[in-house]
């Protein structure tokens, strides 16, 4: 009985094998896709969550905005190492099904090793617990980005990549709320316990997640998956070298900007509205008002993702961010009521930048695809670099002026939206891959041609030698 429950879970995938993955239809991609978000959920309530610890650290140990941008640091820092590192590897060598029970698993660890620390008061004990779920999350981000984006239809690729992100925002709307119940409300003792039964339930979740995993049908799609899509669209980057996708490390330096701009605004909301804004202190009233701006954020994917539906995602992308960039000016000076409308403004259009940078990014890697995507989700280490900037800038010089160091990073990952708008060679494989009818037009039969053509080879090669040797 064990035997056959196990049978055929293998967790090792070969990518130089072509399956139908590449041309799964709408339906078929529904249950994985389902299985999938639940994943953006979760990374959902961890980012906001840990913004409002950030918070509260301040005020129960005493430390400085700049310090307490640790955790981000230790959270976000993680990426790049589970990005291009551990899991990266394991996705090129195993597949997406073994990067996602992996990441699931370190989710899990970090959240017990939490508990001690959260317990002892040991800050520095946090930030290495929060490091770990960080490669966590970093190794399921590694897999589940790419996995949404390729399983379907290439067509509706950044729709699908959005619609699940947006699950992504309900999870950061939750966690503050909750923050604001069990942090904020009670005392620094009880709080520190709610926290605790937080990440237990946190770790017991996950870790039925992962099992969940294990026996799920999740197709494979493979490098020769993905270079067949590429073949099919014409895009003609897939052949060039991986040290030429100059238009993949574009994407990875606009991640960069992008997300260090978008987690500092996020970590030092309650700050601002505390200090800058029209809470007068009252840090559960800000918590409340950070979670009203995570709803806005995820509006913003809802709405963002129903104008990709007409319109093509490049563009909408140049709008939403253009928009991050003239909104956020007048919060660096202006406060009160003025400062946090602004800001509610710029989480609405941040909503679609990330997952939107993905998708693009993505475009046109063909066998490339596995490592390239690694690379763009490592530019979330902006994040670990912008928000501790953000916090010296903020006290030395209070959080209205704080929000130009985003400013900046925003105008800096502008230069990618540009690009796949304006740049001929940039816009060719964007509109190559929006237009093609892959995965509409249902499986081809190339899969089995390419199954037989050894088998033909061989009763050919039967053939040759027997009539040699009759003459």
């Amino acid at each position: 009985m064990a035997l056959t429950i196990f049978k055929g879970r293998g967790l090792k995938a070969d990518d130089s094998r072509r399956t139908q993955a590449a041309e799964i239809t709408l339906r078929e991609s529904i249950f994985p896709l389902a299985l999938v978000t639940i994943l953006f959920f979760l990374w959902g309530f961890s980012y906001g969550l840990l913004d409002t610890l950030n918070s509260h650290f301040q005020d129960v140990l005493g430390i400085t905005q700049a310090r307490s941008a640790g955790l981000q640091a230790a959270y976000f820092g993680a990426y790049p190492l589970a990005s291009i590192g551990h899991a990266a590897w394991i996705l090129r060598h195993y597949g997406y099904r073994a990067v996602f029970i992996w990441g699931l698993c370190l989710y899990a660890l970090g959240a017990i090793i939490s508990i001690p620390c959260i317990i002892n008061r040991s800050f520095g004990g946090f930030c290495a617990a929060i490091f770990i779920i960080g490669n966590g999350l970093g190794s399921l981000e590694t897999a589940a980005n790419p996995f949404i984006t390729v399983c379907g239809p290439p067509r509706y690729a950044e729709l699908r990549i959005n619609i699940s992100q947006a699950f992504n925002g309900v999870g950061t709307v939750i966690a503050p709320v909750l923050g604001s119940y069990v942090l904020f409300n009670f005392s620094d003792e009880t709080a520190l316990a709610n926290v605790q039964w937080i990440y237990l339930a946190i770790a017991v979740f996950v870790l039925i997640l992962a099992v969940l995993f294990y026996f799920a049908p999740i197709p494979e799609i493979t490098d020769a998956d993905m270079q067949y899509q590429a073949e099919e669209t014409a895009a003609g980057s897939d052949d060039k070298p991986f040290l030429q996708q100059y238009k993949l490390f574009h994407a990875s330096f606009a991640q960069f900007c992008y997300t260090g701009a978008q987690v500092a605004i996020a970590s030092f909301f309650i700050n601002y509205a505390s200090t800058f804004g029209p809470t007068n202190g009252n840090r559960s009233f800000a918590a409340q008002l950070f979670a009203g701006a995570q709803a806005a954020f995820t509006l913003g994917r809802f709405v963002g993702t129903f104008f990709m539906a007409y319109i093509k995602p490049r563009i909408v992308f140049l709008v939403f961010l253009t928009m991050c960039i003239v909104f956020i000016a007048p919060a660096t000076t202006h406060g009160g009521v003025t400062g946090i409308s602004m800001l509610y403004i710029v989480l609405f259009f941040e909503s679609v930048c990330f997952p939107t940078i993905v998708a693009l990014g993505m475009r046109g890697l063909g066998r490339h695809t596995k490592r390239g995507s690694g690379y763009i989700i490592g530019g979330v280490i902006g994040g670990a670099c912008v928000p501790p900037l953000t916090g010296a800038v903020s006290d030395m010089h209070g959080n209205g002026i704080g929000m130009v160091v985003p400013l900046c990073f925003f105008v800096a990952a502008w230069s990618y939206a540009l690009a796949v708008n304006f740049v001929p060679s940039y816009v060719k494989v964007m509109d190559s891959f929006h237009e093609t009818d892959v995965g509409l037009r249902g499986p081809s039969d190339d899969v089995e041609q390419v199954k037989a053509a050894p088998v033909e080879q061989e009763e050919n090669k039967v053939v040759t030698e027997s009539k040699e040797t009759k003459e």
